[in-house]
């Protein structure tokens, strides 16, 4: 079972008014939040058509059907942009993450299972949002991209200690790598970074939060119980 929060684009922009109210002076959260949506999926449009770095305020302006001073009413530079949509993301990361239902933390492999779901989903849910952090990663400054660093550190050292517990209770082989966490997030990351891909054969997301649990448990569970993993509610 996942978590069962709102990652809905209206949501997601409530959050970040909730967190930015130093930076956006619109005071009636209603009106804000409608023309927060608009603003975010036009420069996440943008910036999977050519590029956050080469997209101008101005062209945001336009397509998006904002004036210049209403842009400036939400932030006041693109840096100040990225850096809003980039802690949304790690935020939505660390709220699912961090709250899985107690069913779930039964046991490690449980637990691991459902971390893997949980994070497919969170991904499939803000596809656009995950696409850009990894898209645009290596032109972001260094402060957002220390950001995006400290995130993708945070998501592994859930995963490692989820792992860590299933050592200590000998539920997994005793030659798991210790780089087992590195080596599973590019398997999370694949679903939104090559979507397309996936898409074209028709693999749903519940087909492909199956096969990397299975494909990941195969790798660390003794031969005897691999086959037999407990399966995900």
């Amino acid at each position: 079972m996942l978590v069962s929060l709102d990652h809905s684009p209206e949501a997601l922009c409530r959050s970040m008014l909730e967190r930015n109210s130093d930076t956006i002076s619109i005071r009636k959260p209603e009106v804000a939040i409608k023309k927060l949506v608009v603003i975010i999926e036009t420069a996440l449009a943008i910036s999977n058509r050519k590029g956050f770095h080469a997209m101008s305020l101005r062209e945001l302006s336009k397509e998006a059907g904002i004036s210049m001073g209403g842009l400036y009413a939400y932030f006041d530079s693109k840096t100040t942009l990225l850096n809003m949509i980039l802690s949304q993301v790690a935020t939505s990361v660390e709220d699912v993450l961090q709250h899985p239902p107690e069913e779930a933390t039964k046991d490690p492999i449980s637990h691991l299972r459902w971390l893997i779901a949980a994070h497919i989903h969170l991904t499939e849910e803000m596809l656009s949002w995950f696409a850009f952090c990894f898209m645009e990663a290596k032109s972001f400054p260094e402060k957002e991209r220390q950001m995006a660093i400290e995130s993708s550190m945070f998501t592994e050292q859930v995963f490692a200690d989820v792992i860590k517990r299933a050592v200590a209770q000998n539920m997994l082989r005793e030659d798991v790598s210790p780089f087992l966490p590195s080596l599973i997030k590019p398997l999370l990351q694949d679903w939104y970074v090559k979507r397309a891909k996936y898409r074209k054969r028709n693999i749903s997301v519940e087909t492909y939060v199956q096969t990397i649990q299975d494909f990941v448990l195969a790798a660390v569970l003794p031969v005897s119980e691999s086959s037999n993993s407990p399966k995900p509610n």
